[in-house]
């Protein structure tokens, strides 16, 4: 049976849809996002309708992710035109709320996953992931999924929701989707937009650098340093670069490494111009 599309923006409202759902015997999907849909956001959506009966889009910038200097008020908005990339790939609901209805007055309780939440973007970016897990959590109590879809670009992320669900006893089942990219290796972004084409093509180094590592790696590169080093070399070629962090650690962890023994993420965050940029690349041996 077909589910009239609908847009939902109040919590309860669309609680009670989706409780109603449940009660009906389908199986929710859930895809969270902070809209400015690309084709990785698609992605999630058809990976979503593959494997459920309802698939609920929420879009949602959430203001308890962005540090006080960072890009809240110019993040790009478009849910008209996000709404119209997401129905033909598969939505049945969207779930579109003010931070007026999520965060109403006097809220003060947040999530915290307290070791994963710490390196990597946790450093530069303090309370981001407190931000992210609160969100995540109160996006699960309103829509009721079964199943929750997120992009691998985000790795860590994906790693905090993971432990938050084990750790909470959510009973959802966490998918993660592989990275989209264009032709060229850069890593599919809403903050692409940000981009000139000169910042554009400066961004490439990021792909280069994980796809030179990762020739390492198959070559029989194990050492962290030496695989890193590699990973930076062409960021820190670009003159409209500028570094972050690079680093090598556990896959699953996301503890630090001498060697690869198993699994492991190389992930790297920069600055082009003024748009900080994430990728990373799985290595396994």
């Amino acid at each position: 049976m077909n589910i009239p599309f609908e847009v939902f923006r109040e919590p309860a409202a669309m609680r009670a849809r989706a409780e109603d759902l449940r009660r009906d015997g389908r199986k929710i999907a859930v895809v969270p996002t902070m809209g400015a849909l690309h084709e990785g956001h698609l992605a999630l959506v058809r990976h979503a309708r593959a494997r459920a009966d309802v698939v609920i889009l929420t879009i949602f910038v959430n203001p308890k992710q962005f540090g006080p200097r960072e890009d809240l008020s110019r993040y790009p908005r478009d849910e008209a035109g996000d709404l119209a990339k997401a129905r033909p790939a598969g939505i049945d609901l969207a779930f579109c709320p003010s931070a007026e209805a999520m965060y109403p007055a006097g809220s003060q309780t947040f999530i915290e996953v307290r070791e994963l939440q710490q390196p990597l973007c946790g450093t530069s970016r303090p309370g981001h992931f407190a931000g992210v897990a609160t969100v995540v959590s109160k996006l699960f109590h309103i829509t009721r999924p079964h199943v929750a879809v997120f992009g691998e670009k985000d790795y860590q992320q994906l790693a905090i929701i993971r432990r938050m669900v084990r750790d909470l006893d959510f009973g959802i089942e966490i998918q993660g989707v592989p990275i989209v990219r264009e032709a060229d290796g850069l890593a599919l972004s809403s903050r692409n937009a940000y981009l000139s084409p000169e910042q554009r093509a400066a961004a490439l180094s990021l792909s280069r650098g994980l796809g030179a590592a990762d020739a390492a790696f198959k070559a029989g590169e194990r050492d962290a340093r030496m695989l890193v080093a590699i990973a930076r070399a062409p960021i820190e070629a670009e003159s409209l670069a500028r570094i972050d962090y690079v680093e090598l650690r556990d896959a699953d962890e996301l503890s630090t490494i001498e060697r690869i023994e198993n699994r492991a993420v190389l992930a790297i965050a920069a600055f082009v111009g003024n748009t900080r940029l994430i990728d990373n690349r799985v290595l396994a041996s």
